[in-house]
């Protein structure tokens, strides 16, 4: 498909230049309040799959205390219910403007990077680490046919509220069924998505 190959990645090269100059005034404002309230590192690298199965950093501004991870693992109770949804509703590492940068999704205005670098795109299903690529089973090659996202299917239709396997069927939802009318309107109601806050922690 021509959209696929070319029509997708033009859209994301101009409307995610666009994105980035408009966001780069709150994006200061962003670092600021980390630095002040949290320190360094600013930016959060996640460790997500991208096409083919290719493993790359994602970035994000840090939400959470400096060494949230090692306090999962230290955890076995915290540890299991992590893995179940890799979430914590609640999550008491998340520092408060972190809070805040969650709930309405600025924490990911960094990956606006990786979507001009083309290892994301605007539209498409969720990222996701490597460890949550065998909970998509048969759909698995599927998914590794299309670049992941900063928004997507799964964004406007409930957000953390769905179950997993109800997102992995809207993730196959989108990649069958994707066009560039079906993108437009996604990324049209994103914003009121964000800003309802609905199922966002």
């Amino acid at each position: 498909m021509l959209y696929r190959r070319f029509g997708k990645r033009l859209l994301d090269i101009l409307l995610g230049s666009a994105a980035a100059i408009i966001l780069l005034p709150l994006a200061g404002i962003i670092i600021m309040l980390v630095l002040i309230t949290s320190g360094r590192p600013v930016l959060y690298r996640r460790k997500v799959v991208g096409t083919n199965g290719k493993v790359f950093d994602a970035y994000k501004f840090r939400t959470m205390v400096p060494n949230a991870e090692s306090i999962i693992k230290k955890n076995p109770d915290l540890n299991n219910r992590f893995k179940e949804k890799h979430k914590l509703e609640n999550d008491f590492r998340v520092i408060p403007v972190g809070a805040v940068l969650r709930k309405f999704s600025f924490d990911e205005i960094p990956q606006l990077i990786n979507v001009l670098k083309g290892e994301m795109s605007l539209v498409g299903p969720r990222m996701i680490c490597p460890e949550e690529l065998d909970k998509y089973g048969e759909y698995k090659d599927k998914l590794l046919s299309v670049k992941p996202s900063m928004t997507g299917y799964w964004q406007i239709n409930g957000r953390q509220k769905t179950s997993y396997e109800e997102r992995v069927q809207m993730d196959m939802y989108y990649i069958d069924n994707y066009s560039l009318t079906m993108d437009l309107s996604i990324i049209l109601s994103t914003p009121s998505a964000v800003f309802r806050a609905e199922g966002a922690h």
